[in-house]
């Protein structure tokens, strides 16, 4: 039967592929040409059509085969068995982590760790911001625009949290982003 074909090959791709959906494509491939579902040529389109949509592209790869090979249900078994095994490991690392959350040990750890990651994001931002600002850190010619860019950002940002409660979301703040780094390009 092929939806059981189906739901039992993509389980195997799901349990064993680490590293995220790019780590998956050689089993992927290796699973879709060894049952004859798609050949080399209409797997490599698969793989590009599948990198440039929405979506992990190991449930897209997952889902378009199974829908070439069984329809809807077909797609729905091969999309549910790739995620169960990552489903069922974050439920276990949850429960894990939960007990392990309880020592004392390890929540001081944590605690240490916290000003660490702070100061790295922080550092990262700053880089991030300078490079942008100055250009390649080589060759030092301060970008005005992208001065004045970065400023008037961070007064907005800064300014929504004293007049917001919460301030600007920072979904809102990349779309004011990109919208004021498009309004410069068109307009110098």
């Amino acid at each position: 039967m092929i939806y059981l074909r189906l739901f039992l090959a993509f389980l195997k791709v799901g349990a064993f592929t680490f590293g995220g959906g790019y780590a998956a494509v050689p089993l992927i491939r290796e699973t879709v040409l060894s049952n004859g579902w798609l050949d080399d040529a209409a797997l490599s389109e698969l793989i590009a059509i599948s990198e440039s949509t929405p979506g992990p592209i190991m449930v897209n790869l997952a889902t378009y085969v199974g829908s070439t090979q069984a329809g809807f249900w077909g797609a729905a078994a091969a999309t549910l068995a790739v995620v169960i095994p990552s489903f069922v490991f974050i439920i276990i690392l949850v429960k894990v982590l939960n007990k392990a959350l309880a020592s004392e040990g390890l929540k001081a750890s944590l605690g240490a760790l916290k000003p660490c990651i702070a100061g790295i994001i922080l550092a990262t931002g700053f880089f991030m911001a300078l490079s942008n600002i100055t250009g390649p850190l080589s060759a030092v010619e301060p970008d005005y625009t992208a001065l004045i860019l970065t400023l008037i950002l961070a007064v907005v940002y800064f300014g929504s949290r004293k007049i917001l409660k919460n301030g600007l979301s920072p979904i809102l703040l990349i779309i004011i982003s990109g919208a004021a780094g498009v309004a410069v390009k068109c307009l110098f």
